[in-house]
Parts: C-alpha cells; sequence; structure tokens
C-alpha cells in the first residue's frame, strides 16, 4: 500500500489562507511517500519555499516526493492528514471568525482543492483521512525503529488536546496509557522560558546550545515552586502555561532581567537556561520512569517535538531504563506526516508498519552528474573549478586533504536529509580539532551567537574510542543524543565539545552514506582523527540548502573556503563582486519593496526604502535610494547592470550582495 503523508496549513504562495495568519497553526509543513510501511520519499516544505517552518501546503514537497520515486498520484491507495478533521475544522472556524472576509472552507475541500489547483490532482474524497496529531508522532517513532513493541512516549507543545500521550505499540497493537493535559505542555513551557531570553517559536534548540553555561542551581528552587511530581507518573506545572509567559512573575520576583534580541546573555540567562533544562529533563524522565517500570517495556520510541532535544535524549540513554531508544530524525511536526501515513495504512490493512529506518536521505536530490556540471558553467563568472573527481576516492581524497589543512568545506551530494539535522548530503564540514574552529564557523557562515556547538561526525568502529555511548541499541546516525566526550580527547576535539564536556554526536555507517562516512574516514587516515565537525549548510537566513541553485548561493553569501557539490570542488572567484554586474535578480513570492515619503511636525521631507518578506515573522530592511531604484526595475531578466544603465560601483554592488545574503531575491547567471 502506497500512502502520501501531509502536513501544513492551506495557504501558497499565491494565496494566504486567512490574512497575518501566525506561525503557529500547522507548522513544519512536509510530505512523505511510504510503501508497506517503507519510507521511500520525505521533505519539509521549507527547503523549497525557503521560508522557516514554513506553514503552507506542501505542494513542492508532494512534488519533490513523486520525482524522486517515479511514481505519481495515479499510485498512491491513501492520503493521510495529521490531525483530525474535526479539529482542523475547529481550528479553520476559529480563523474565519477572527477574519469575517474570508470565505468559509474546510479542511477536506481545502485539501483535495490544493491538490488539484497545485499538483492537477483530482483526489477522490474517500481516499482522505485523517490520524490524531499524537498518534501520528507515534506511529512515525515506532514505525521506523524496527522494535517488535515499544514504550512509545509523545511530547510536544500541543496536540489535539493534550500535550503528551504515552503508548504501548507492539503485536497487540496501540494501547493509549495515558495522557497529559495541554496546560502541562513541555513543549510550551520550554518555549516560554524560550522567549525569555530573547528567542522565538522554534528556537528552542538555541536554548538547550545556552544550557550548559549556567548552573541550573541559580534558580532551581523557583522552577521547584513552579512544577510538582505525583505518582502515576504524574505531574504538574504550576501557574498558567497556556497563556505566556509561565516564568515571568516568579522570575521577576528574583530581579531577572528577560533578555531582548540581540542583546548580551547575562550569567541570569545562563543560569535561567540550565535551570529551564534540568527541570524538563526531570519531569521528561519521571513520566517515562514510570512507564517503563509498570509495563515492563525495555525499549523506547520517543516522538514529537520535545524529542530534539538531544541533550534529554542523551539523559534518556543513560538512565538504564531501556536496552532500545529509536528517535526519529524529523521528530517535530514535519515528521508526523510519516506518522499519519503509517496510521493509515495500520487503519486499512490491520498490519502494523514497522521497517527500520536507518538513513534520512529521503529528498530532493540536485540531479545527474552531467546537471551538476552544465549548471556550474552557468556560474563560472563566481566560481573556479579546483578539482573534478575521476570517482568516489579521488573526490574523498582531495576533500579529505583540503580539511586536513584547516579549509572549510560545503558538502552537497544526492538526496537531501529529511529533519533539521544535515547527515551528510547538506553539510558543512571542517577539523574538529581547533576548538577556534567553532568561533571561527560560527562568524564566518552562521553570523551567530558564539556559544553554539557544532556537532562530531565519527565512524562505527572510532565511536566508542572518542565518546562515552552507554551499551544500549540506539540510532545514532541522526544526531539525536548528547553523550559525553572521553576526557583525554576532549581537547583534541576542541571544535565540537561542548562547554560540559559533550557532544551531539553522528555516527555515520558505510550503508548509510557510503561518501560521508568514506570522508570521515579517510581524515582519520590523514590526521589520526576519524571524526569531523559536522554542521547544516545553510546561513542565518534561510533553512537548509536543497537545490543546486541553494547550494551555489550559500556557498558564495558565507565565508566558506571551498565548495564539494557532486563530484565537483569549486572555490569563490576572488573578483566575484564584479560578476553581480551581469546576474539577473529575481523575487521571491513573498519579496516586497515599499517607498515612503514621510513629512515630519517640524516641517521637511523625508524620504524612507524599505525590502521585505510578507510572510509572519519575515524579516525587513531599510535599504538605500539607489538600491530601491533598482529593485523596482527587477523583471526577472534583465541583469543588475541593465537595470542602472551600467552605474554600478562597489557600494552598490555590496548591498546587492548584503540583500542577497539575507534571502530577500535569488539571484543567479542570466
Amino acid at each position: 500500500m502506497l500512502v502520501l503523508g501531509l502536513n501544513g496549513n492551506f495557504s501558497t504562495a499565491a494565496e494566504e489562507l486567512v490574512p497575518g495568519m501566525l506561525e503557529f497553526f500547522f507548522h513544519d509543513s512536509s510530505a512523505s511517500l511510504a510503501r508497506d510501511g517503507e519510507l521511500l520519499a520525505a521533505v519539509e516544505e521549507e527547503r523549497y519555499n525557503r521560508i522557516k517552518k514554513t506553514t503552507r501546503f506542501p505542494s513542492a514537497a508532494v512534488r519533490a516526493c513523486f520525482e524522486e520515486t517515479g511514481l505519481g498520484p495515479e499510485d498512491v491507495d491513501a492520503v493521510a492528514f495529521y490531525f483530525p478533521e474535526d479539529h482542523v475544522d475547529k481550528v479553520l472556524g476559529q480563523l474565519y471568525c477572527q477574519s469575517p472576509a474570508v470565505p468559509l472552507r474546510y479542511s477536506r475541500d481545502l485539501v483535495r482543492d490544493r491538490l488539484r489547483s497545485e499538483l492537477g490532482w483530482d483526489l477522490p474524497p474517500e481516499k482522505l483521512h485523517y490520524v490524531p496529531h499524537h498518534l501520528a508522532h507515534a506511529m512515525s517513532s515506532f514505525g521506523h525503529s524496527g522494535f517488535e513493541s515499544a514504550l512509545t512516549v509523545v511530547f510536544d507543545g500541543r496536540g489535539e488536546n493534550a500535550s503528551g500521550t504515552v503508548y504501548r505499540i507492539g503485536p497487540g497493537g496501540v494501547e493509549s496509557l495515558a495522557s497529559y493535559p495541554v496546560h502541562q505542555s513541555l513543549g510550551f513551557w520550554y518555549l516560554f522560558g524560550t522567549q525569555l531570553l530573547g528567542y522565538g517559536f522554534g528556537d528552542e534548540y538555541k536554548v538547550m546550545g545556552l544550557a550548559p553555561y549556567g548552573d541550573p542551581a541559580r534558580y532551581r528552587s523557583v522552577f521547584e515552586s513552579l512544577c510538582s511530581l505525583g505518582e502515576g507518573g504524574g505531574y504538574e506545572l504550576l501557574g498558567n502555561v497556556v497563556t505566556p509567559n509561565a516564568f515571568l512573575p516568579a522570575m521577576l520576583d528574583t530581579g531577572f532581567a528577560p533578555r531582548r534580541k540581540g542583546e548580551e546573555f547575562t550569567r541570569d540567562h545562563k543560569d535561567f537556561a540550565a535551570a529551564l533544562q534540568e527541570t524538563v529533563e526531570r519531569i521528561a524522565l519521571h513520566v517515562i520512569r514510570h512507564w517503563a517500570e509498570r509495563t515492563g517495556e525495555r525499549a523506547l520510541c520517543f516522538g514529537g517535538g520535545v524529542a530534539h532535544n538531544s541533550s534529554l535524549n542523551g539523559v534518556i540513554l543513560r538512565s538504564g531504563l531501556f536496552d532500545r531508544v529509536f528517535v526519529h530524525p524529523a521528530s517535530h511536526d514535519a515528521g508526523a506526516g510519516t506518522g499519519a501515513a503509517l496510521a493509515v495504512e495500520h487503519r486499512l490493512t490491520g498490519r502494523l508498519p514497522r521497517v527500520a529506518l536507518r538513513r534520512a536521505d529521503l529528498g530532493g536530490g540536485l540531479g545527474d552528474e552531467r546537471d551538476v556540471v552544465l549548471k556550474l558553467k552557468g556560474w563560472d563568472g563566481f566560481v573556479e573549478l579546483v578539482h573534478r573527481a575521476a570517482d568516489l576516492e579521488d573526490l574523498v581524497d582531495t576533500s579529505a586533504r583540503l580539511l586536513a589543512d584547516g579549509a572549510v568545506l560545503g558538502w552537497a551530494r544526492g538526496r537531501s536529509e529529511f529533519g533539521p539535522r544535515a547527515l551528510g548530503s547538506r553539510s558543512i564540514v571542517a577539523d574538529p580539532r581547533p576548538a577556534a574552529n567553532q568561533t571561527r564557523i560560527n562568524a564566518m557562515v552562521k553570523k551567530r551567537e558564539s556559544y553554539r556547538p557544532f556537532a562530531p561526525v565519527v565512524t562505527p568502529d572510532a565511536a566508542a574510542e572518542y565518546f562515552e555511548i552507554p551499551d544500549v541499541e540506539a540510532e545514532l546516525g541522526f544526531m539525536s543524543f548528547v553523550v559525553p566526550v572521553r576526557p583525554e580527547h576532549r581537547a583534541g576535539l576542541g571544535a565540537v565539545t561542548h562547554v560540559d564536556g559533550t557532544a551531539r554526536v553522528q555516527v555515520v555507517t558505510s550503508t548509510a552514506n557510503p561518501a560521508f562516512h568514506r570522508l570521515v574516514e579517510r581524515f582519520g587516515e590523514l590526521t589520526g582523527t576519524p571524526v569531523l565537525l559536522n554542521t547544516s549548510f545553510n546561513n542565518h537566513a534561510e533553512p537548509i540548502v536543497q537545490t543546486f541553485e541553494d547550494v551555489l548561493t550559500s556557498f558564495l553569501t558565507t565565508e566558506l573556503d571551498y565548495l564539494v557539490v557532486g563530484d565537483s570542488v569549486v572555490r569563490r572567484r576572488p573578483d566575484f563582486l564584479g560578476a553581480l554586474d551581469d546576474a539577473v535578480i529575481r523575487f521571491r513570492p513573498e519579496t516586497r519593496v515599499v517607498g515612503r515619503v514621510r513629512f515630519p511636525v517640524g516641517g521637511g521631507r523625508v524620504e524612507e526604502h524599505e525590502v521585505f518578506l510578507d510572510y509572519a515573522e519575515g524579516p525587513r530592511k531599510t535599504i538605500s535610494a539607489r538600491a530601491h531604484g533598482l529593485l523596482t526595475r527587477v523583471d526577472g531578466k534583465s541583469a543588475v547592470a541593465e537595470l542602472v544603465d551600467g552605474e554600478v560601483d562597489d557600494a552598490l554592488r555590496q548591498e546587492v550582495l548584503d540583500l542577497w545574503t539575507d534571502r530577500y531575491f535569488t539571484l543567479g547567471p542570466a
């Protein structure tokens, strides 16, 4: 049976369902194809529309799933959506009440309409099925674990009416053991703490990275006053955790000053992050321990957005409660569409899907090598060829030698990864040994806070030598677990060892990603250290790169030394800025260019110019009058120099480069 899993809302690039709809409504849009429990393709819509955590209907993701598998709508037996129909319609009804000018349309019609208008697919209504949200999360984790039976725990912000659900899944089917209401949401609790640190929705992982810099004891008593553990795996979060911000009154009483975006982190902020992380670990482990002991299950499948907290996962791994642990590489809502597909297969066939997932390169590809070579020629004004490999060993050897010499590489090959982690298909890689590489890459590529850690990738043969990995069967290839770095190797892995001596490790096998495994192995042969620094290939303004054009754009707007794309190694031309003159600017569907004239009370006339991306929380930037004039003439065909009648200077080139870096538009060869 072939099932298409969907999640997201019903807005498109051309039409927002409800004007100004917030980013919470059906975030992490994605599509996936599963056949008889095996995941054939899965990709997030953000990889194509370039909006982080996008909520929009996954049209491009569906298209990519079909293109990569060679399948089409005619092959699909069922379509699965990751929330119940009545719940989705209730949410839509609330939105319509807030926007009475919007026509009333409900989910079943909207799903079918979007498939028809975006893909030309007239889906029969009886083929569309809906799945409870936490069941979708549970099935994605259990169904891809390969386990015969398991305790399956889901924690997230919320589903329909619950923020946590505990299941036992096995040959006897799916048994729901307990649920935890929305006012006990660990996901929301962590988000509210994240907001007090100047971050927003989707930034929780940054707080997890900050936590090891703090002392949890500083605010432990405050957090203990805000929660309590009960019998039977129960707990309470005291105070209002439905309306933000639950922590604020208690924290203000201590003299704590919330951080604003862009401000430096104080000792208070770091200690707060540490106490928040410690408390969430304590509550989650309390629940999981109770149900493990109650059921006697020695296998755990963990799902929902909270399962992306790799520090918590490391605590679970080391708890001694389980012999086997599985965390899905897309435990957030993107993976719930996959779980919905598996749940529908179970519903329609009676068979419980149980196909182990051992690799995450399930997304769209770059095209074949001939396509890559041809496209590189089009970018000849920007990059120059360093080496075209004769075979994989040649490519790996060339790349490993560059890394051993201190270069930082972009590495893009094959199909992209499903989930928020780059695992060797869309990665930035570097030597993990110099501690300076951590701050260097944060500054040169990510333009982000210097405290943010990077992950190591290691071969299976060397993993236990460098890292303290518990004797638990766990899929370590998805970068889901934080483990201690062995003390004798912490100084020697300075760029990937966090301040507390831990690392979010990835163990790459020759079957999961042969080329990436061989790269790490070859680097070890050259240096004696079979470990690399691995981080996602993107800059601060975008999701992980997906297409060839994304790859070249990200490479050219960061300070990476070399790019490996397909079997080619290229570098930026020293004078590439001049190539902007002959490049073509193309607006994204969300790009807006604005000019204003103000007449202040005191007299005079003030002109203002701005560019912004028109979606919830989209960025905006003040621009010069010259840049405004250029952008108002963009037609998607004419080169930059043509748009300004040849009057291009370095100042305008730099402004165009800065706007391109912030992804206000795309730019490329004519």
